[in-house]
């Protein structure tokens, strides 16, 4: 391996190690606050914050470490010009087209472990997150707080507490338990209970040997009850009909969902995750090759122009792949077009500003020179 490419590699593979930590530590910060407030919140168990952090991180993990290897390829370059190194490179020969190989070595082995990361990697990591959720809805309001406090569901109409139990195979001890109806209000009382999940997802406080007092408001009718076995229905399920919660649970599905399953399904929501996750891979050997006619920069001018344009193209990149995604999705662009559109564009792009980066411009003559003699 030549000076030149050993010299480039390094230099890659240290500014991108720089890169890499620093977004990865500002993802987690950022992430672990907003766990700490849902945990805070009630929506999610304070044990399980650590386990979501990192699993969310895998989920990241393929934008980041593409965002890494444009930045570290566009350091890499810019400096070089920045430090008139490029003459030296340039004097003995290479040319941009010589920085081409040696991003490849370090673009494409970091392009397939973005591909297993999007294939099986992050779909796997989202099952496991669904599955934390899932964990924590399933627990009753009840074993979301220790025994001896009042529990409020369904905005204050149903109130319960409950005692610490004295067998060992109660999960309760002494229940009271206050419902508010519409005609009706009840006071039920038990000796024990426990929790129990129905078939279709409804969550039920079973209560075992009490009585039910029925009472309405205003009129003084009054009724008694005893029982053996009841059951308090603590939430419904089915009562979750929110549009945007529908729509934003199947999208957590069809992430969630291996890529077998999305092949064999192949429906738009299918081809739409597909060619996302085929579309990271390609995205970072395209950044890195972009990176290339982006670094290039003039040592005299300012340093933050040309940056804040590599950056807005790599945003729009991203933008455009998440914008074919959706179109995808809505059926108005077919998938075969939508995988490689974006691609080619930027592929395209590239080429144009690599022309335009090694073409050479023929010198204007200065304005007070004598014009030639026929």
């Amino acid at each position: 391996m030549s000076l030149f490419r050993r010299s480039v590699i390094s230099e890659i593979l240290s500014h991108g190690g720089v890169v890499l930590s620093t977004l990865i530590i500002v993802w987690l910060s950022v992430l672990i606050v907003r766990l700490l407030g849902d945990a805070a919140s009630g929506q999610i168990g304070a044990e399980v914050v650590l386990g979501l952090a990192v699993f969310s991180s895998i989920t990241a993990l393929p934008v980041i470490l593409s965002v890494s290897l444009f930045i570290a390829v566009l350091t890499t370059v810019t400096r070089s010009f920045r430090e008139s190194e490029m003459v030296v490179w340039f004097s003995s020969g290479l040319s941009l087209t010589n920085w081409i190989r040696p991003i490849l070595y370090c673009a494409i082995p970091l392009s397939l472990i973005i591909a297993t990361l999007t294939l099986y990697g992050a779909p796997w990591a989202y099952r496991q997150i669904a599955e934390y959720h899932q964990r924590y809805e399933l627990r009753s309001d009840l074993s979301k707080v220790s025994t001896g406090e009042f529990i409020e569901t369904e905005g204050g109409d149903r109130v319960f507490f409950s005692e610490d139990p004295l067998d060992d195979e109660d999960e309760l001890g002494q229940v009271v338990v206050r419902v508010l109806g519409e005609e009706w209000h009840h006071l039920i009382t038990a000796e024990s209970a426990y929790t129990e999940i129905a078939d279709n997802g409804d969550r039920f406080l079973v209560l075992r040997d009490g009585h039910r007092y029925d009472l309405t408001p205003g009129e003084g009718d009054a009724q008694l009850f005893s029982f053996e076995r009841y059951g308090v229905r603590m939430e419904n399920r089915d009562e979750d009909t929110d549009p945007e919660a529908i729509r934003s649970q199947a999208e957590q599905q069809l992430k969630a969902r291996p890529t077998p399953s999305l092949i064999d399904k192949f429906d738009q929501g299918s081809q739409a995750h597909l060619m996302w996750r085929l579309a990271m891979p390609l995205a970072a050997l395209n950044l890195a090759l972009l990176a290339i006619p982006l670094g290039v920069v003039n040592p005299r001018l300012g340093r933050g122009g040309d940056i804040l344009i590599a950056g807005l193209i790599a945003l729009l990149y991203m933008n455009l792949i998440n914008l074919s995604r959706g179109w995808i999705n809505k059926g108005v662009l077919p998938f075969e077009v939508g995988l490689w559109l974006v691609h080619l564009f930027f592929a395209l792009l590239m080429a144009v500003l690599m022309w335009h980066r090694l073409r050479v411009k023929k010198p204007k003559p200065p304005k007070n020179a004598p014009a030639r003699s026929a």
